[in-house]
């Protein structure tokens, strides 16, 4: 038999990222797939970063598509095309090689969602395909000791959803999982900047702001940037000014709605796994994590120390390649 490859991705709401094993993280793209609709079935145009910097540019005929919603796949087939694309670059070894691929999963999905990450990865070219809950991979990969006694805590915050869960002894204890995230933020400002200044900005102007200024808390030298959008009154070009403290009112309820997870995570604890939970503290992975003062935060309204994994935005997909190279 030739030689298996093993491959680990983190099929996430904004981005893709593909591990293999013996060589690390090798792509990091956008989950974004363009399609051209004057073809049917329709034809896909590009993936990934290409696809990207077509959002809101294209012309009528094609669309650029973000083919996974709220960390579940809402488009089949464009997330099919989208892994087949990301697996061919991932695959060196002889296409007759038996490929084993690990893909991430939010905790919380059905059977029916996880036979369609399973079938697209499949048609994709992968011969064993094998899932793991995210909130496991990103526990994995932030470091913590998974397979002991001691409880660990973990708040994977990505693009779609939220995961929240309490991992011992290699599984997962207790876990929530809110389909709010990074994106609900961005439409969180979209909406407050068009309700207060009746202004119409995109999703990357809103992504921006939340980058740059966006706080769960506040903070020192906190800021104002300027943005510019359609005035939703005569539709001409305009900028407004808008403050840090502006927007951490637009993204209050997103925040909340993560702090809510946090709390009922940790009443439906085990008091034994609970008591070591207040001693270690709780840990932040996913895009999510990077949001300023949102350890702060958390630790405030819990009580309970939180610090950031090293690299947040890693953790799942080293994860999954940590899992890969145990089980082998």
């Amino acid at each position: 038999m030739l030689f298996s490859q093993d491959i680990g991705i983190d099929l996430g709401t904004s981005n893709t990222l593909v591990f293999v094993k013996g060589k690390g993280i090798i792509i990091r793209e956008p989950s974004v797939v363009a399609v051209d609709q004057r073809f049917n079935p329709v034809r896909v145009v590009a993936v990934g970063s290409e696809a990207k910097e077509m959002i809101g540019r294209t012309p009528g005929s094609i669309a650029a598509l973000r083919p996974l919603r709220d960390g579940v796949i809402a488009d089949f087939d464009a997330t099919a095309e989208m892994l087949k694309k990301f697996i061919r670059k991932a695959i060196t070894a002889s296409p007759f090689a038996k490929t084993r691929i690990m893909i991430c999963v939010p905790s919380g999905v059905t059977e029916v969602e996880r036979r369609a990450v399973n079938d697209a990865a499949k048609s994709a070219g992968a011969r064993y395909v094998s899932l793991i809950e995210e909130p496991m991979a990103a526990a994995i990969g932030a470091g913590l000791p998974v397979e002991n006694a001691t409880g660990s805590m973990i708040v994977d915050i990505g693009g779609g959803t939220a995961e929240v869960a309490v991992v011992a002894l290699g599984d997962i204890v207790t876990s929530r999982s809110v389909k709010v995230a990074g994106d609900s933020c961005d439409e969180a400002i979209i909406n407050y900047i068009r309700k207060k200044y009746n202004l119409l900005i995109g999703e990357r102007t809103a992504e921006d702001i939340k980058i740059q200024i966006g706080s769960a808390y506040p903070y020192e030298g906190e800021g104002a940037m300027n943005v510019k959008g359609r005035n939703l009154v005569d539709g001409l070009p305009k900028d407004v000014e808008i403050t840090a403290e502006e927007v951490r009112e637009a993204m209050k309820d997103c925040v909340n709605q993560v702090l809510d997870a946090v709390r009922t995570t940790l009443e439906n604890t085990p008091p034994e796994l609970a008591a070591d939970i207040i001693d270690r503290g709780i840990t932040l992975t996913g895009g999510g994590a990077l949001l300023r003062g949102l350890d702060k935060l958390i630790e405030k309204e819990a009580g309970i120390p939180v610090r950031v994994a090293d690299n947040p935005l890693d953790c799942v997909v080293e994860g999954t390649g940590i899992c890969l190279e145990k089980h082998h």
